[in-house]
């Protein structure tokens, strides 16, 4: 009987569905672009919210922030005796580990002393940080050594400044590259798994804090982008300024929009370009690792991130909102059976809580009972089965929905106020709801909302 597979987790934060070589080509990402080489890319993977905590707590849970009732990032802890895909795996008999952020609890005093929370959420072996402007008052292993190393006031001081000015000023961190928290991430991953030596196979959750701003990348990555070579980012429509059509959230933003100067959003975009081949970098060396220790053809692998970052989309900068670039994740899913045969596409949705219930189903358990996650290993293993017909992604009380043609988003109140033809208008210029040219879909895409909620409001039985 073969062994069962090792299973990685490579998790990235605020990282924009086209932020890879393979699926836009402004992005250099070798590692990245080779496990999709060599497993199945999913290109319309939406996040279930595209906000940190509310997203990550969908995704340990399986829940949608309407079951979780978690819609913000303001102090929200989930309950250590929650199920989740990490205590399922570790009960299937794995050594589960992370490194970097889990963001299943606010960023505040010293990390290393929520060890026994991490544990009690399924985790073995934990070296948690902060995210990056957390860093700057969260202690953890990482910025112990910090401060050891004389950094931490640097860092602080550099974060500060930056928030003092414009959120959005793009320049290189004052960190040197080795102790930049990807790389410190990176390195702690590659660490463990070398020294691996247990009987049980592992479980490892590399979480990197980037490409999340603020955008410091440090040198020499940096440096590494022209903005002038960066695209540009979606315009702000007409539509977006017009009276008598229902709003949301999207208005609210868009009402308190940053003051961008003349190069910023090429500025901070080619920044952010850097900070994806660093991380995509430091991917590389976990790979070379899990090769090395001879166990690369007997390791399950998942690429995704939390949410996308607007970087200029629509004159918004962060996420939030439902647009392309906050709300459209990556996804690559690698086994050994697709190395073997190849790397595929496919369009059917899919949903970012599917990454828990797929490595679950790998570790030869099945959530189903307690969770509305579904498994991406069925659609792996054969790309022409629909794993989806729809994936479904909620914020402040509003929910979208996308399919392979249409993405729409209802109000609070329950009006639909959002509604784009994917095929034809990518860019999101068009938003046809309320216009009376797309009656009969506006219809149906507010009904199936509304019959996604009316279906997920318990737990499967």
């Amino acid at each position: 009987m073969a062994p069962r597979p090792n299973l990685l987790l490579l998790l990235t934060d605020q990282q924009r569905a086209d932020a890879l070589g393979c699926a836009g080509g402004w992005v250099r990402t070798p590692n990245l672009d080779r496990l999709a080489a060599e497993g199945v890319r999913f290109r319309n993977c939406v996040t279930n919210s595209p906000v940190c905590i509310p997203a990550r707590l969908s995704l340990a849970t399986g829940l949608y922030p309407h079951n979780t009732s978690v819609w913000d990032n303001q102090g929200h802890t989930l309950a250590p005796e929650t199920p989740t895909w990490m205590k399922a795996v570790r009960e299937a008999g794995y050594r589960t580990s992370l490194f970097g952020k889990t963001h299943l609890h606010p960023h505040s005093g010293d990390l290393r002393d929520r060890e026994p929370l991490m544990h009690a959420y399924g985790l073995d072996d934990v070296d948690e940080i902060g995210g990056p402007r957390a860093s700057a008052r969260v202690l953890s292993h990482m910025t112990a050594r910090w401060q050891e190393l004389g950094l931490w006031d640097s860092y602080r001081d550099d974060i500060g400044d930056r928030f003092a000015t414009k959120p959005h000023v793009a320049r290189p961190s004052p960190l040197p590259v080795e102790e930049y928290a990807d790389v410190y991430v990176g390195q702690r991953a590659q660490q463990y798994l070398m020294a691996y030596d247990r009987s049980e196979p592992w479980c490892c959750w590399v979480s990197f804090g980037g490409p999340h701003e603020p955008w410091d990348t440090p040198e020499p990555h940096a440096s590494s982008y022209d903005p002038v070579d960066m695209p540009a980012p979606a315009p702000l429509p007409d539509w977006t300024r017009e009276e008598g059509r229902p709003r949301g959230y999207l208005h609210q933003r868009l009402a308190s929009a940053p003051d961008l100067d003349p190069g910023d959003i090429s500025a901070m975009r080619a920044n952010y370009a850097g900070n994806v081949t660093l991380i995509d970098e430091q991917i590389g060396g976990i790979l070379e690792t899990i090769e090395a220790r001879g166990e690369l053809d007997n390791t399950v692998i998942v690429f995704t991130s939390d949410h996308g970052e607007l970087n200029g989309d629509f004159g918004l900068i962060y996420k939030s909102v439902f647009l392309d670039g906050a709300v459209r994740v990556p996804l690559i899913v690698r086994t050994p059976d697709t190395a073997r045969v190849g790397g595929s596409t496919t369009d059917c949705p899919a949903e970012w809580i599917d990454v828990g219930a797929t490595l679950a189903d790998a570790a030869g358990v099945d959530l189903e009972p307690t969770q509305f996650a579904r498994s991406l290993l069925p659609t792996v293993s054969d790309p022409s089965r629909v794993h989806r017909r729809e994936a479904f992604s909620e914020h402040q009380g509003e929910v979208m929905l996308l399919d392979e043609r249409w993405k729409g988003a209802v109000n609070k109140d329950g009006q639909l106020y959002l509604l784009f033809d994917r095929a034809a208008d990518p860019l999101e210029q068009d938003n046809l709801a309320g216009t009376g040219r797309a009656h009969a879909v506006e219809t149906d895409v507010r009904l199936r909302i509304l019959e996604h909620l009316v279906r997920t409001q318990v737990h499967r039985k």
